[in-house]
């Protein structure tokens, strides 16, 4: 009888606790128009970047990573409907890199310069983190800038060292850690359809442009 108190009292702790998750998710979202509007601006002026021949750069750390990765598959794959492959660069998914840079130059230095051997003017570099805190993605921001790429980033609560040193930020201003990574992945998705939605547009106004067909004489 105890064991059997004791594993109702644990589930219902689970679900206590299930419910406190959604329902802290469910009140970040009810905030999360400002953030749905910078997405949805990046998304369209990423889509004019990369269609002009630049490149994506994307990092963070821990479940960061994973979604900055995340990201950049749906670049270099697609996200919706099939169109033209684009670069993106995951800077944390290339071990041997990570590890030498690590070695030789310390923790500071395994993003940032990364960001100075494939950025390029004009490029996008997306830096993504909870905390706002990381100090290799604040000096990889500040590389990004010197060097001239568009620096974005998420983050979570502002101010941040993050925020301070990009060019441009979308906050999620929530104390939870995992209601942070949460929306990353929420506006990391629509930056992916407005960047699409945008690329549409630009194929449909080419299409507009063309002059009218002629039939061969």
């Amino acid at each position: 009888m105890t064991e059997l108190l004791s594993a109702e009292l644990l589930s219902a702790q689970a679900r206590a606790t299930a419910t406190a998750h959604v329902r802290a998710l469910t009140e970040a979202l009810t905030e999360f128009g400002p953030a749905a509007e910078i997405a949805t601006d990046w998304g369209i002026r990423l889509a004019g970047a990369l269609s002009s021949g630049s490149r994506l750069l994307v990092a963070g750390n821990g479940g960061s990573a994973a979604q900055a990765q995340h990201f950049s598959a749906e670049i270099v794959g697609r996200y919706g409907p099939d169109r033209a492959p684009f670069s993106a660069v995951a800077l944390h998914s290339e071990p041997s890199a990570l590890t030498a840079i690590l070695n030789d130059y310390g923790i500071e230095e395994v993003f940032a310069r990364q960001v100075q051997a494939h950025g390029r003017p004009g490029d996008v570099c997306v830096l993504m983190s909870t905390s706002g805190r990381s100090r290799n993605l604040v000096a990889a921001a500040v590389r990004a800038r010197d060097c001239g790429l568009r620096t974005w980033v998420m983050t979570g609560p502002v101010p941040n060292p993050l925020a301070e040193v990009a060019e441009e930020v979308l906050p999620i201003c929530c104390p939870t850690t995992s209601t942070v990574q949460e929306l990353h992945l929420v506006a990391l998705h629509l930056v992916c359809e407005a960047m699409d939605a945008e690329l549409n547009r630009q194929a449909m106004a080419e299409v507009a442009e063309l002059p009218p067909w002629q039939p061969t004489p």
